[in-house]
């Protein structure tokens, strides 16, 4: 299988070409010829499989081909995404495929001016990638119209519909024409999240390349139990003793990312951090600086669990356990990529272990531990497996608390059971209908 035999055109053969594409990966194989013919699309597959490419080359080919040019304040297509960092990755995506189109695109997201943006869309774009909350904000000042699009794509689809952009999505949804394509691309789709998405598509095609919600198995995965004390002293300790290299490492709170990038700073470590507090230039200098080996741990929230493509990076560390296990397989997935190896170590401790059954029961299988001498915990972590067992409690077990995931869950849906980790019961799913639909011709 090559890229010209799924149709595409001589100038994104030859953008590929340069860019050193050679085989198509199973969800391009499969959803370039689908986007090309119009379907709507709900893609899943594991991070690094080239996802992106997979919406970005039929989409570029069809903007060049048909319908009319773009219009001032105007665009063609949409790519939603849910961080900056993302936005600025994808759009830098469609700018390298679409080398020798004739087509403009542009990201615009928030935490820069506004002013330079609404300059920027008064010729049109004909492709923009946008986070939904600024989107809506220039929407709203007439800065960009949607009258011509002809395509929406919703990019780590899952945390568009399920983290925190219920409302933005609401009024976007509602301003878009009836007619037109839409594409959901993520690696990991919720039952409650594909409820939703349904009443987006028309008719869609389904494209599972992988078992749903599994860890790349290019990725070796393990736990080390610790105190939750002693996490930072096990970083540095582990970072030392094993002589790592890059480090990419993830905190659950703003707050827990500073005060790690502390610790480091003043034992010498070359480190930086990324969270929402960070004004955006800091985020992306921080960003650009770890790609360039600059830094040798990047300390992160999840604003960087998605979409953060840095070449051949080794490892990523779990200071924190992600509240949704889903956020889990998206972390472990910024190593490991294009057919790399990568290894993802996890220091949990025994509050987490709710988390940890959780993570085990979503990717199906049961994670290896080591303990390392001088650091075994106080507190056990009880042993977990996938069928989510806990075997033996904890001394002094505390709840984690319900915020992020779930509390912005709890605004699609009416209520949740109390069950097993990650498993909700939703009595009533929001529709996003505004109105009767029209079929395509």
């Amino acid at each position: 299988m090559t890229f010209a035999s799924l149709g595409l055109i001589d100038p994104l053969l030859r953008a590929l070409d340069a860019l050193g594409y050679q085989t198509p990966t199973p969800v391009q194989t499969q959803a370039i010829p689908a986007v090309l013919a119009g379907r709507d699309l709900m893609a899943a597959a594991q991070t690094g499989t080239g996802k992106t490419a997979g919406f970005a080359l039929p989409l570029l080919q069809r903007l060049t081909l048909e319908g009319p040019q773009v219009a001032s304040n105007s665009v063609r297509a949409l790519v939603l995404v849910p961080t900056r960092e993302l936005a600025e990755q994808v759009h830098e995506s469609f700018r390298q495929y679409g080398q020798f189109l004739p087509l403009r695109t542009y990201a615009v997201y928030g935490g820069v001016s506004i002013n330079p943006q609404m300059m920027k869309l008064r010729k049109g774009v004909d492709l923009l990638v946008a986070t939904p909350g600024r989107l809506l904000d220039l929407h709203r000042q007439n800065a960009v119209k949607f009258g011509q699009v002809q395509a929406l794509v919703l990019d780590e689809a899952d945390r568009m519909l399920d983290l925190g952009f219920a409302e933005e999505l609401r009024g976007l949804y509602a301003a878009l024409p009836k007619r037109r394509q839409t594409l959901l691309f993520s690696a990991t789709f919720s039952e409650p999240i594909r409820l939703l998405a349904g009443q987006m598509l028309d008719e869609p095609l389904s494209i599972e390349v992988s078992p749903r919600n599994v860890a790349a198995g290019s990725v070796e995965q393990r736990v080390i139990p610790v105190d939750k004390k002693r996490k930072s002293e096990l970083f540095l300790h582990l970072l030392r003793e094993r002589r790592w290299g890059q480090v990419l490492v993830f905190a659950k709170t703003r707050k827990g990312v500073d005060q790690l990038c502390e610790t480091l700073e003043a034992e010498g470590v070359s480190v930086d951090g990324i969270h929402g507090d960070k004004p955006q230039a800091t985020r992306l200098r921080a960003l650009e600086r770890f790609k360039a080996r600059e830094v040798q741990v990047l300390v992160a929230t999840d604003v960087a669990a998605r979409g953060l493509d840095i070449d051949d990076l080794p490892l990523v560390v779990n200071l924190d356990l992600p509240i949704n296990a889903e956020d889990y397989v998206h972390r472990i997935g910024r190593t490991g990529r294009a057919g790399a190896k990568g290894k993802a170590v996890s220091l949990v401790c025994a509050d987490e272990v709710q988390l940890l059954a959780a993570i085990e029961v979503l990717i199906r299988q049961t994670l290896r531990r080591d303990e390392e001498p001088g650091f075994e915990p106080d507190h056990r972590v009880p042993q977990t497996d996938a069928s989510g067992q806990i075997l033996k409690k904890p001394k002094k077990p505390k709840k984690p608390k319900t915020t992020g995931a779930k509390a912005a869950l709890g605004r699609w849906v009416e209520s949740e059971a109390p069950a097993r980790p990650q498993v909700k019961a939703v009595r009533k799913v929001p529709s996003f209908n505004t109105g009767p639909r029209k079929k395509k011709p």
